[in-house]
């Protein structure tokens, strides 16, 4: 977007003197009346800081326009020749090519900034939770009034959280995102948002998190808080190893504990950690994938990933990551006495959805591998599917005469 300035009020008394002939740090604090319009109807321009306007007038193009303080003027400044940086004090407009760009221009990077345009994270941090609470409801019975309520507040929780995610991984990963093609819009590289903005809405949303988390037993507030650790470190994954998915794997899939808790009180730790096991497995699946998107701009950058590390192999890796995924939600059904239905979903659809993948993606596509990794979404749907079918069946067979007489 062009930026317009105006060369405002005290220009004319100030016409002879000498200090206009060079920018000084002095010189600038005189035009502290210079504004800055978003667009050229706009009618409330907004004050630029000193440092603002030093930078502006020590960019080429200015400086051969000779600017001369007598004569009151607008320039406008074409974005691909100044390399002014954006900040909360120097915005335009932004657009996403999405429906972001109907809702307010001062809305619009923070919603970008939590991804509400692309909900599939959300949905991947969503299925393992729902894993576990049916699971969970299978084991002790649990009654659908109350299953409903654990999913809806999780899916409340998983939709903040993945935001506050998103939020630390963009706060860390600044210097980074703006040399790689795909996350140079993302508003804290682009700098539409400040760091020190990003930190006040960040806690804002863990406010809103922690909200939904005391709505859960003890035991599972104390488990909740142990995941921070992961979410905060992951940013900082890439820079130190190839194997970043996995610990996006270790938080991601918390739910596969959290959800258990939460419905009985207590951890049954037989069906939990191979639970645990195959998210995080999955999630190495579907994140190698998508790292596969950046692994060029990752070369240059020196940034790592699982994809640069597998290389050519990764469809045979993969394989064995999907084979582990499902033989650990087999393992976590034995120990919860799961009947022949759940398998038939795991073994059958999950196992068959992961098939297709890797037999399909063409890794060095990039809409394809964003393609496979979206359609992950219906891959937590068909186990979640499984394991709802079990559950609904054994409140249908179990016989309320029967527990009378027993009791």
């Amino acid at each position: 977007m062009l930026q317009h300035i105006s060369c405002l009020g005290r220009c004319a008394r100030t016409a002879q003197s000498p200090r206009w002939t060079r920018p000084t740090t002095s010189w600038t604090k005189r035009y502290a009346h210079l504004r800055i319009y978003d667009s050229p109807g706009s009618v409330r321009p907004r004050l630029l800081s000193p440092n603002n306007v030093q930078r502006i007038l020590d960019q080429p193009l200015q400086n051969s326009l000779k600017l001369t303080p007598h004569i009151a003027r607008t320039i406008t400044v074409s974005p691909e020749r100044s390399n002014v940086p954006s900040s909360s004090s120097v915005q335009s407009p932004t657009t996403y090519g999405n429906w972001l760009d109907r809702l307010p221009s001062s809305a619009r990077p923070y919603l970008f900034l939590l991804r509400v345009d692309k909900p599939v994270g959300t949905w991947l941090l969503y299925w393992p939770c729902v894993w576990s609470i049916t699971m969970a409801a299978y084991h002790q019975t649990a009654s659908p009034l109350m299953t409903l309520k654990m999913m809806a507040l999780f899916g409340t929780g998983a939709l903040i959280m993945r935001g506050a995610g998103c939020t630390i991984n963009d706060m860390w990963d600044k210097d980074i995102d703006n040399r790689v093609a795909r996350t140079k819009i993302r508003p804290i590289a682009a700098g539409l948002i400040s760091r020190r903005r990003a930190l006040g809405f960040l806690g804002i949303q863990l406010t809103a998190g922690l909200a939904v988390l005391t709505q859960l037993n003890w035991y599972s507030i104390c488990l909740g808080f142990a995941s921070m650790p992961f979410v905060i470190v992951y940013p900082l994954m890439k820079r130190w190893t190839y194997w970043p998915q996995s610990v996006l794997g270790l938080a991601f899939n918390w739910g596969a504990l959290l959800g258990w808790t939460a419905m009985c009180d207590s951890a049954n730790w037989a069906v939990m950690l191979p639970l645990y096991a195959a998210g995080v497995s999955w999630t190495i699946v579907y994140d190698t994938i998508y790292a596969h998107q950046d692994k060029h701009d990752d070369l240059k950058i020196n940034t790592k990933s699982t994809a640069l590390l597998f290389g050519d192999r990764s469809r045979q890796i993969l394989s064995l990551f999907s084979a582990n995924t499902i033989a650990m939600l087999c393992v976590a059904g034995y120990f919860n006495d799961q009947s022949l239905v759940y398998y038939l979903c795991t073994v059958l659809g999950g196992g068959g959805h992961l098939a297709w993948q890797l037999t399909t993606v063409n890794f060095d596509n990039n809409p394809d591998c964003w393609r496979k990794f979206v359609s992950n979404i219906w891959l937590g749907a068909i186990i979640t599917s499984g394991i709802t079918a079990d559950y609904l069946y054994r409140l249908y067979d179990s016989d309320p005469e029967d527990e009378e007489d027993s009791a």
